[in-house]
C-alpha cells in the first residue's frame, strides 16, 4: 500500500469521502481548504483522509474513511500515523480530529493513536446536518474533539 497526495488533476474519491462525512456540500468545502490523501493497493484507490490547517500551529484531520472491502486490516491506523507524520513534517505542534459520539471504532483508533478527548461539541450534528445520522445503533448528536501534541 502506498499513501500519497492526490493530484490537484485527479478528481476526489466521492464514494470513500462519503463513507466518513454523508455531506458532499461539507466534503467540498474542507476538500478545497486542505489536502487530499489517498492510499492505493494495486493502482486502486482504498483509503482517504484530508489534512487542512486550523490555526498556525495547528493542523485538522478530517474525513478518515476505508473502503468497506479493506476495512478490519489496519489501513485507517496506517492513515492516521501517515498524518501524525506529514503534520510533524511540516512543522506544527498540534494535530486535531474530530468525530461523533456515536463513531465508537474511530475514538478508539484514535485513542490508540495518542490523541486525547479535549472537547464536545453538543448537538453538532442535529445542527450542521439535515438527516439524522446514525452508527452503531446510536444517534450521531455530538462531536467529539481529539488532540494529539506533536514533539518535534
Amino acid at each position: 500500500m502506498k499513501i500519497r497526495k492526490l493530484r490537484l488533476d485527479e478528481q476526489l474519491p466521492m464514494d470513500l469521502l462519503l463513507l466518513a462525512d454523508p455531506s458532499v456540500e461539507m466534503i467540498e468545502k474542507y476538500c478545497d481548504a486542505g489536502d487530499c490523501f489517498i492510499a492505493e493497493s494495486e493502482s486502486k484507490t482504498i483509503g482517504v483522509y484530508v489534512l487542512m490547517q486550523a490555526s498556525v500551529n495547528r493542523l485538522e484531520l478530517v474525513n478518515v474513511a476505508v473502503a468497506e472491502d479493506f476495512q478490519e486490516r489496519g489501513i485507517g491506523k496506517q492513515l492516521v500515523l501517515d498524518a501524525i507524520k506529514v503534520a510533524k513534517y511540516k512543522g506544527f505542534s498540534t494535530l486535531q480530529v474530530a468525530t461523533g459520539n456515536s463513531s465508537i471504532g474511530q475514538l478508539a483508533l484514535y485513542q490508540k493513536c495518542g490523541f486525547r478527548i479535549v472537547g464536545v461539541d453538543p448537538d453538532y450534528f442535529l445542527i450542521h446536518y439535515s438527516g439524522a445520522i446514525f452508527e452503531n445503533g446510536i444517534q450521531c448528536r455530538d462531536r467529539i474533539k481529539l488532540e494529539l501534541k506533536l514533539n518535534k
